[in-house]
């Protein structure tokens, strides 16, 4: 643990919120709620119009602005006008360095869901943010990671594994289902751009002290999931994996599994053989485009989907190990309902499992139950406060003793 000292000065009550897309709009409202731990809120992205009609929806006023995150100096300028006491960036992977670096620059706090994605490579990695630790610390500042749901809870239930569950941990596979049906012949959920990036890359996984890659989607197994039943579940590289393998001592192999409809893979596939899921510039008719955003603009937003969507999700973890000398094999879930959380913040069950842990992060933060200067991943921190808020905040989470293979 850092012995330097955290900064908590500063209204604690304030937060600004950056972006406005799906996962925005059900921070925007989870926040709204916990009137205790923010009283006053700022939504911001580049559209204001778009902040403004989540506004409307909310049970209380909040204020909303305009900003450009990928603007350094704007962004500290105005981050030093309002002083709030954090940043929960919801925007695009891309900017994370940016709003970190406006946070050093005005002396406020940060937490993301997502980890930094440079716009011109398709590869995700920890390096990047990890290289902000020591300037955090010095500013007595905190930087967490990924407090999304996956990674965010998947983390936070194996950190719980490794101090409740078991006294070694030998294996993880993150598994990650959605069930739920929105009716239309082609929509991600969440960002098309960073959705189909991320699934059409070579797949990535743990072993023994290695990195093993795979041909895209080439990996595939059945799982039986608790509710939502068996579904087929393919192999990915996710961020998660590179800091539990980090940060879970003496693990020996770390997977990510993801469902995918048969309609989906082969909409995807099409898209990326005719070069539609590029993302360097090609020349189109005197104009510069990068097919992948084009792609975007042509399919339905994510928030869109909310009002259609049917069915659950099933995302947890499978962890594998020793308990008091006997091996043990449990799966640590939550379930959601696409209906259940469009009728409490107009959102489908994927922007809302995001959302709700980047606000149980930021009460966290904001109680100061995991305030210490430095860049964290969820993992490295107390799982059970954690947990606990999650639930009260709408994921409640089991836990699922199950067959030693």
């Amino acid at each position: 643990m850092s012995k330097k000292r955290v900064k908590t000065d500063g209204n604690r009550g304030k937060v600004l919120i950056i972006g406005a897309g799906g996962v925005g709009g059900v921070v925007a409202h989870k926040c709204a709620q916990a009137t205790e731990h923010f009283p006053e809120i700022i939504l911001a992205s580049r559209t204001l119009s778009k902040c403004q009609a989540i506004a409307a929806q909310l049970s209380r006023p909040i204020r909303t602005a305009a900003i450009d995150a990928d603007n350094v100096p704007a962004l500290t300028k105005f981050l030093k006008k309002e002083q709030p006491f954090l940043v929960i960036n919801v925007a695009l992977p891309y900017q994370d360095l940016p709003i970190m670096d406006a946070c050093l620059n005005a002396g406020v706090h940060y937490l993301d869901t997502a980890n930094y994605e440079p716009p011109d490579v398709a590869k995700f990695e920890y390096k990047w943010q990890w290289a902000y630790k020591d300037r955090f610390e010095k500013a007595g500042l905190m930087a967490l990671l990924g407090s999304g749901f996956d990674p965010g809870v998947t983390n936070v239930f194996c950190a719980h594994a490794q101090k409740k569950l078991f006294d070694h941990i030998e294996q993880i596979d993150i598994l990650d289902a959605n069930a739920g049906d929105h009716g239309l012949p082609f929509a991600t959920n969440f960002n098309p751009e960073i959705n189909l990036r991320e699934v059409s890359a070579r797949g990535r996984y743990f072993e023994h002290g290695e990195w093993v890659e795979t041909e895209p989607l080439s990996w595939s197994r059945m799982f039986d999931f608790p509710v939502i039943g068996p579904k087929k579940t393919f192999l990915l590289y996710h961020e998660e994996l590179e800091s539990l393998a980090k940060h879970i001592p003496g693990v020996k192999r770390l997977r990510f599994w993801m469902t995918f409809s048969d309609n989906y893979l082969n909409h995807m596939r099409a898209l990326q053989n005719v070069g539609m899921l590029g993302i360097a510039p090609v020349e189109h008719q005197g104009q510069s485009i990068i097919p992948i955003q084009f792609l975007k603009t042509l399919l339905p937003d994510p928030a869109s989907l909310g009002p259609r969507t049917k069915g659950k999700t099933n995302i947890g973890c499978l962890v594998e190990g020793v308990k008091n000398g006997k091996k043990r094999r449990v799966y640590i879930y939550n379930v959601c309902d696409h209906q259940e959380c469009y009728r409490e913040v107009k959102s489908q069950a994927i922007s809302y499992t995001t959302g709700v842990p980047a606000v149980v992060g930021a009460i966290m933060m904001a109680s100061g139950k995991w305030l210490k200067p430095g860049v964290w991943n969820m993992e490295q921190l107390d799982p059970e406060p954690f947990l606990s808020e999650l639930a009260h905040r709408g994921l409640p989470w089991n836990v699922l003793e199950l067959p030693v293979e």
